[in-house]
C-alpha cells in the first residue's frame, strides 16, 4: 500500500469496527470474539461457529478497518507489505476502544469473554488482549508484534496453535511467542500440528476444550 497525501483522509473515514454477530436465542453468559487474518473479512471465521458448538454463547467476528491492497473485499488490520506495519497503531486504538465498551454492549463481563484470532488476527489478539481481563486469549497461526509487558493483574490463560509446515507465518514465530509469554508468567497451552497456514479439525477440538475449561470461571 502506498502512503499518499489523500490516504490519511481515507484512514479517518475507515476507522470503525464492523462486526458480524451470531447470537443465541437466550441472553448469553459468555462471549467469543475471533479476529480474521490478512486479506480476509468478518465472514471468514464465522464458518467456525457450528464447529465450536457454543449455542449459548454470543459469537462476534469483527472486521479490520483497512481494505486489502490486492484482495477484493479483503481487509487488513495493518499492511504486512510495509516494513513499518502501516495501520497497526490505528487498528490497535480502534480495537482497544471497541473492546473497552464491549461489556456495556453485551452485558457480559470481560472475565467471561474470550478474544482470539487467526494469523494477523491472532497477533492482534495477543497484542490488544493483554490490556483486558479476558477469560482467555487465542492465537491460531499467529505471532507477537513485540515483546509484551506483564499485565498488572497477570495473564489470562492462552491457547496457541501453529502448523509446522506453515509457509506464511513460520512456526519459529509461534515458538518465540509461546516461550516469551511463558517466561513472563503466562500459562500457555501450546500446540504444533502437521499442517500449513490453516485451521484443521484437531485444532478446533483443542480450541473447544480450551474454551470449555474457561467455563469454570
Amino acid at each position: 500500500m502506498r502512503i499518499s497525501g489523500d490516504l490519511d483522509v481515507k484512514i479517518v473515514l475507515l476507522m470503525s469496527i464492523e462486526v458480524l454477530s451470531i447470537a443465541p436465542k437466550t441472553p448469553p453468559t459468555r462471549v467469543i470474539i475471533l479476529l480474521h487474518g490478512w486479506g480476509a473479512n468478518r465472514h471468514d471465521l464465522a464458518s467456525l461457529a457450528p464447529l465450536l458448538d457454543r449455542p449459548d454463547d454470543l459469537l462476534l467476528f469483527p472486521e479490520a478497518p483497512f481494505p486489502h491492497p490486492q484482495v477484493p473485499g479483503g481487509k487488513m488490520w495493518y499492511d504486512l507489505s510495509n516494513p513499518s506495519f502501516f495501520g497497526l497503531k490505528e487498528s490497535r486504538r480502534e480495537l482497544h476502544n471497541w473492546l473497552a465498551n464491549l461489556e456495556t454492549e453485551t452485558q457480559v463481563p470481560l472475565s467471561r469473554t474470550i478474544l482470539g484470532g487467526f494469523s494477523q488476527g491472532g497477533a492482534m489478539a495477543l497484542d490488544v488482549g493483554l490490556d483486558f481481563p479476558f477469560a482467555g486469549l487465542v492465537s491460531l497461526s499467529g505471532y507477537l508484534h513485540s515483546n509484551p509487558q506483564r499485565p498488572e493483574n497477570g495473564f489470562p490463560p492462552i491457547f496457541m496453535a501453529h502448523g509446522i509446515q506453515d509457509p506464511v507465518v513460520p512456526v519459529s514465530a509461534a515458538r518465540h511467542a509461546g516461550e516469551t509469554l511463558t517466561e513472563l508468567g503466562a500459562v500457555v497451552d501450546y500446540l504444533e500440528l502437521p499442517m500449513a497456514h490453516e485451521i484443521i479439525p484437531t485444532e478446533i477440538d483443542r480450541l473447544r476444550n480450551f474454551i470449555a475449561q474457561t467455563d469454570r470461571y
